[in-house]
């Protein structure tokens, strides 16, 4: 990919919106040990219930749902710099109010938010990493769910969207080890969700003919 013309400046010029993880420290434990919680209340001015997405992209999926949503509070996370600036000049165009970006890895995220503080994950269309030495890096394998379960609130929910049944199927496998409660639909576009909206990885897919898997699965403490 590669890099944006005046990416630095752009950045600059979301900085009222976007959190930027500094990466001084390497290893991604360290990092998050290190706490640098965001004040909702300041980045929001209200006591809302907060959302978040791991793996933003560009930002349709995060600007049309806050647009829908003026109810809840948004976080973005990415941890591309080169493709979070268009989620951020999205929400900037768009005006939006209820929505914060981070630019950081999943690795490090309660080094930002504490303890039951998020209400909903969004996993749309995650990297499936399809070979075995690379499992350990999905957003569902059981390293990450420890993390989602200790900054969700009790009775919080993930809403994951894939289009890789093997990704699905690994999944569903790691929720049930975790203790979620889980429900799922192996094709959304037969069993459409009220509110949903599609993400650009989506709309292509379902133009391909390809099945859209979703799954919800609920943190119980």
């Amino acid at each position: 990919m590669h890099k944006k013309n005046h990416l630095e400046l752009r950045l600059e010029r979301c900085k009222d919106i976007l959190t930027v993880f500094g990466g001084e420290e390497k290893d991604m434990r360290l990092a998050a040990e290190s706490k640098q919680y965001l004040d909702f209340a300041v980045l929001f001015g209200n006591a809302l219930p907060v959302y978040l997405e791991i793996g933003c992209g560009k930002g349709k999926f995060i600007v049309e749902t806050a647009k829908a949503n003026p109810d809840k509070n948004f976080v973005a996370c990415e941890k591309i710099s080169n493709v979070i600036i268009d989620a951020c000049e999205g929400a900037l165009s768009a005006g939006l109010k209820n929505v914060h970006f981070l630019n950081c890895a999943a690795e490090v995220l309660e080094k930002y938010f504490p303890a039951n503080s998020v209400s909903g994950i969004y996993l749309n269309f995650s990297n499936p990493l399809p070979k075995e030495g690379y499992k350990k890096q999905r957003l569902t394998h059981p390293r990450f769910l420890n993390i989602y379960s200790r900054i969700l609130k009790d009775g919080g929910e993930i809403y994951q969207k894939t289009d890789d049944e093997n990704f699905f199927k690994f999944s569903l496998e790691s929720y049930a080890a975790a203790g979620y409660e889980v429900s799922c639909c192996d094709d959304l576009a037969a069993n459409p969700v009220p509110g949903d909206v599609a993400t650009e990885h989506q709309l292509k897919f379902m133009a391909q003919g390809k099945k859209i898997y979703r799954i919800v699965a609920r943190c119980k403490k």
